[in-house]
């Protein structure tokens, strides 16, 4: 079947049958529409996506592109990768469009991908700040970033209050009794999700007064193994420390393990609170503190920025931080209770 037997079925042009296809209604009568929907349905044609694309000048793909994997990484490494594409991937299927994936090492290569499958618009995890201006100026469709810092105007992103969120994790330890601190993160030499992190633990140390220095960061890949060798680490740091906050939820699961591995238990030894509040909280024991973010939320806005640059606002410009909260659970102990 195809679309000029469809239109002989139904009495009508074949550029009739395809105005029903592609929705162009106000130049088709109710009756006419009906007919052809009912042909349709009954010898189950399927119309071609990729003439459907040309005619219509829409591929009706949107591109994610996760960059900073090497050849031999696997983006499910970081269940937050895993989490956020789920949550894009409902937002893009509810609009009736598909998500095209891509892991790439520098997010700049895929540009010449992205053209040739003519996408209608493209998310970008975590770009660094030097680049989005770059990406900006060679692509020619509506792009979202998310988790980016960007000083470069025109630009979209959507991401969660990062020194907030490291704000609250020291002032919730700090609340339970907790003075001496120690921080796992990754190593930042720029701005960026981390440092501001960063810059809020340690600002909320400084207002209440404990001490926390450099010998007391621990740098860690974002990764569970890397973890288990800080967990390790602090383990046999003989630094008195009391508590633990970790840059993501991933590494403070392998930190939990690396210092269990050295015969320390959280939260009754050591405490540990983690960051990203992913669903795997609830399966630890203890189960993890964490500071929450909202993944459907942070899906949600990214995707309506985008459908809002794919319909007609192009010059469309947002910096929008979504908030965050503490999710309190059993790895973290009160030391003004004892």
């Amino acid at each position: 079947m195809n679309l000029k037997m469809i239109a002989e079925r139904a009495g009508v042009s074949t550029a009739t049958v395809s105005n029903v296809i592609n929705g162009n209604n106000h130049k088709v009568s109710e009756e006419t529409r009906r007919k052809v929907n009912e042909i349709i349905k009954e010898t189950n044609y399927r119309p071609n996506a990729m003439a459907r694309s040309l005619a219509k000048k829409e591929s009706r793909i949107i591109g994610l592109v996760v960059p900073y994997l090497g050849k031999d990484e696997d983006f499910f490494t970081n269940p937050y990768n895993a989490h956020i594409i789920a949550a894009l991937e409902r937002c893009v299927r509810n609009e009736d469009y598909y998500l095209m994936m891509r892991c790439v090492h520098d997010p700049k290569e895929i540009i010449p991908l992205l053209s040739s499958w003519n996408v209608d618009g493209t998310f970008f995890l975590g770009i660094f700040t030097e680049e989005v201006k770059e990406i900006k100026k060679l692509l020619d469709s509506p792009a979202v970033f998310i988790d980016t810092y960007s000083p470069t105007e025109n630009v979209v992103n959507v991401g969660i209050e990062d020194y907030r969120g490291g704000y609250l994790a020291a002032r919730y330890l700090i609340g339970k009794g907790h003075k001496n601190l120690a921080l796992v993160a990754p190593e930042f030499k720029e701005d960026g999700v981390i440092r501001e992190r960063y810059k809020g633990f340690t600002d909320a140390c400084r207002e209440s007064g404990v001490k926390f220095g450099e010998s007391s960061i621990f740098y860690c890949e974002s990764s569970y193994y890397s973890a288990v060798d800080v967990g390790q680490d602090i383990g046999f740091s003989n630094g008195g420390y009391t508590a633990v906050s970790c840059m993501s939820d991933i590494v403070a699961f392998g930190v939990i393990e690396g210092l269990s591995q050295c015969g320390i238990r959280v939260p009754y030894d050591i405490s540990v609170i983690g960051f990203d509040n992913l669903p795997n909280c609830e399966y630890m024991t203890p189960k993890l503190t964490s500071i929450a973010q909202d993944f459907d939320m942070k899906a949600e806005k990214a995707s309506e920025y985008l459908f809002r640059m794919i319909r007609g606002e192009a010059d469309l410009t947002a910096d929008e931080r979504l908030p965050i909260r503490v999710a309190e659970r059993h790895s973290v102990r009160n030391l003004l209770e004892q």
